[in-house]
This record gives C-alpha cells, sequence and structure tokens, in this order.
C-alpha cells in the first residue's frame, strides 16, 4: 500500500512502515478481531521476481525494480528518498502498476535491459484498522507482522496490538535474507519456501543486527 507524500517530499507516493517478527499468529489474530480490524484480503500465496541489471546498479543504489503475482499482476519500483524526514518508520518511495500478463512484462524488462535476479515467495493475509494496513506475512525464514499508514498511526496501531515498538524492524526482507545467508551459511540466495524446507533457522539470532538502535538498522 502507498500513500500521498507531502507535497514538500516532491514525491507521487511514499510507503512509510515497520515490521515486528512473530512467533506465530495466533495472538495477533484475536486482537485484530479484538478491535475489530476488517480483512481486507484473505491469506494469498504471493510469488516475486526481483530484477536488476547484470551490475545489480539498482541494488547499489538502494532501489527495488520487483514483479509480483498473487491475485493479480504488479509492477513495483522502490527507492530512496533523499528528502524524507528522519522518523521512527520506514520511508521509501513506492511507484506501483498493475499490469496484464506477468510473463510478458518479465520478457520486457528483459529486453530493456534488466534480468531476474532473485525469487521471493510469502503467504499473506491483509487486514485494514485506524488508516493503517496491517499484513501478517508467512516468509520460508519467519512470520512477521508490517503495518503501513502515518507513523503517529503505526505506533498507536502497534500499542493497541500489544507490539513493542522498540522491537520494530526496517528491514525489508530481501535485506533478511542477506543477513540469514551470512548468519546460516546458506549457498542459495532466492527467498522461497523450497530452499528452507527441513532448514531450522532461528530468526531471533538476527534482532540483534535489525532492530532499531543495534547494529545495520542504524
Amino acid at each position: 500500500m502507498t500513500t500521498p507524500t507531502n507535497a514538500g517530499h516532491g514525491h507521487d507516493l511514499i510507503e512509510v512502515e515497520v515490521k515486528f517478527l512473530l512467533d506465530d499468529f495466533a495472538a495477533i489474530r484475536r486482537r485484530l478481531i479484538d478491535v475489530g480490524a476488517l480483512l481486507v484480503a484473505p491469506r494469498v500465496f504471493e510469488h516475486n521476481i526481483r530484477f536488476d541489471t547484470a551490475d545489480e546498479s539498482l541494488l547499489a543504489r538502494q532501489e527495488l525494480l520487483r514483479l509480483r503475482q498473487d491475485t493479480r499482476t504488479r509492477l513495483t519500483f522502490k527507492g530512496v528518498l533523499a528528502d524524507a524526514e528522519q522518523g521512527e518508520a520506514k520511508v521509501r518511495e513506492e511507484i506501483e502498476i498493475e499490469v496484464g500478463d506477468f510473463n510478458r512484462m518479465s520478457v520486457i524488462l528483459q529486453r530493456l535491459g534488466f534480468r531476474p535476479v532473485q525469487t521471493y515467495e510469502k503467504y499473506r493475509e491483509t487486514y485494514q484498522w485506524q488508516a493503517v494496513e496491517i499484513v501478517l506475512d508467512e516468509m520460508p525464514f519467519g512470520r512477521f507482522v508490517e503495518l503501513e499508514g502515518a507513523e503517529v498511526d503505526l505506533k498507536t496501531v502497534a500499542a493497541a496490538l500489544g507490539l513493542d515498538w522498540s522491537r520494530r524492524l526496517l528491514t525489508n526482507y530481501l535485506e533478511l535474507m542477506m543477513l540469514c545467508r551470512r548468519e546460516f551459511d546458506l549457498s542459495f540466495s532466492d527467498l522461497t519456501f523450497d530452499n528452507f524446507r527441513d532448514r531450522a533457522i532461528d530468526m531471533s539470532r538476527l534482532l540483534p543486527l535489525c532492530v532499531v538502535g543495534h547494529g545495520e538498522a542504524e
């Protein structure tokens, strides 16, 4: 989900979000029911491909070009907002469009000089409450809740859902995968359920590296 920026940013759309690592979804689902959150989209499987140039110039600029397929097909660009105000949530430019055909869009991107460099998968369940989008993401390496909306609303919703704001993550899943590869000596880069099948991965070991105020999340 994207929200309009303030005029001072000079961009059309931004993404303001935080994540939290969960042991399971049972408690958070109960809290969502208790507060009256609306289920916007039931659990759905997502297939994502990250595209980049041969020398991964987008990654070097902290930019993302992603093709996603779930019940729809969407092409997304994410980039750094140089003039974004420093706050307590992750703020990025996000431009997203819906396209008609996943495979044809992939071919177009490759004709333009981009290549598929990484695949990642998830199951996502989407709720809405207090102008905040709340998603439960089942990743191959763990379970997460992601909140997206205005920063002041994120803090309010996090508190209502019993989430410890001091344990929020400003790291995206692909950055977590990089840390995971290093910490657990993984030989693969695709974040897929097949790759993590029968692997015991304790993502809590990575929290000191990516929780706000520690290590690489600073």
